[in-house]
C-alpha cells in the first residue's frame, strides 16, 4: 500500500509544468507576490511573533494539504513566504495555488503584505574560468551547486553565488558584485536614494531590466526589478 502510494506521488510529481512569471501573476491576483531570485515571494507585516504564529500554522495547514511546502521566515513583526517547485527549477502551478490560499489565510487573520518590503541579494562573480573558479567558492562557502554556474545555500537561507563568463580581463574594475532583484515598482525610489547617498549610474544600457549602479569607489550592484516580471526569454525573442 505504502509503496504504491509513493508510486503515485514520483508520477504526479513528474507531471509537474514550469510556468512563466506572466502565468504566475495572470493566476495570483492582488500585489501580495513577487518573484525574486529563489522563487515568489511575499512579506506579511504580523505585528506580533504570536499573530505571525497564527499565519505560519495556517500555511502549515494548507501546504500538508497541498503537499507543497514553502520556506518560511518567522520574526518578530512579520513572516516572509518563498514559494518554488523543486523539481522544475522554478514556478509552476502549484505555487499559483497555494500563493493564493495563503494570501487568503493572511486577510483571514487581519494580516497585510507588504511588497515593498521583497528582495533578495544575490553575489555575481566574474571569472574567465568559471570551472577552476567555482570549486574554491563552493568548498569555502560550503555551498551547493546548480547547474554550471550557480551555487546556493543548501540551508536556504543565505545569499546565492552567481558566475558570470568574462571574455578578457579587466584589471581595472571590481570582478565581484551584487545582485539585488526587487520589485518592479521599488526600483526608481531605491535607485534615487542611492544616488542622494553618492552612488551613481555606472551603466542603464540594459535598463529596464536592470541598472549597474556604484559607490564612490566603483563598488557595484544591479538592481534587477526584471527578475519579478520579465520573462526574459519572450522580451529577447
Amino acid at each position: 500500500m505504502e509503496s504504491s502510494e509513493r508510486r503515485d506521488r514520483g508520477a504526479e510529481a513528474s507531471m509537474v509544468q514550469a510556468i512563466t512569471v506572466r502565468e504566475f501573476y495572470e493566476a495570483v491576483p492582488g500585489n501580495d507576490w513577487h518573484r525574486a531570485y529563489g522563487g515568489a515571494t511575499a512579506y506579511f507585516v504580523s505585528g506580533s511573533f504570536a499573530k505571525g504564529l497564527q499565519l505560519v500554522n495556517a500555511i502549515g495547514a494548507l501546504a500538508d494539504a497541498a503537499n507543497h511546502h514553502p520556506d518560511i521566515d518567522l520574526r518578530y513583526g512579520a513572516v516572509v513566504v518563498r514559494l518554488r517547485t523543486h523539481e522544475v527549477q522554478g514556478l509552476s502551478e502549484r505555487d499559483t495555488a497555494l500563493a493564493v490560499q495563503i494570501s487568503d489565510a493572511a486577510r483571514e487573520l487581519g494580516i497585510r503584505s507588504e511588497p515593498a518590503q521583497i528582495h533578495t541579494v544575490q553575489i555575481a562573480i566574474d571569472a574567465l574560468d568559471i570551472s577552476e573558479v567555482l570549486p574554491f567558492w563552493e568548498a569555502v562557502l560550503a555551498y551547493e551547486r546548480r547547474g554550471d554556474d550557480d551555487l546556493v545555500d543548501p540551508r536556504r537561507l543565505g545569499p546565492s553565488v552567481w558566475f558570470q563568463q568574462m571574455d578578457a580581463p579587466r584589471p581595472q574594475r571590481n570582478r565581484i558584485h551584487i545582485d539585488l532583484a526587487l520589485p518592479r515598482s521599488q526600483v526608481e525610489g531605491r535607485i534615487a536614494a542611492a544616488l542622494a547617498a553618492g552612488g551613481h549610474v555606472a551603466n542603464d544600457a540594459f535598463a529596464p531590466h536592470w541598472w549597474t549602479l556604484a559607490d564612490s569607489e566603483g563598488n557595484e550592484i544591479d538592481l534587477a526589478p526584471w527578475v519579478d516580471d520579465t520573462d526574459w526569454e519572450d522580451d529577447e525573442g
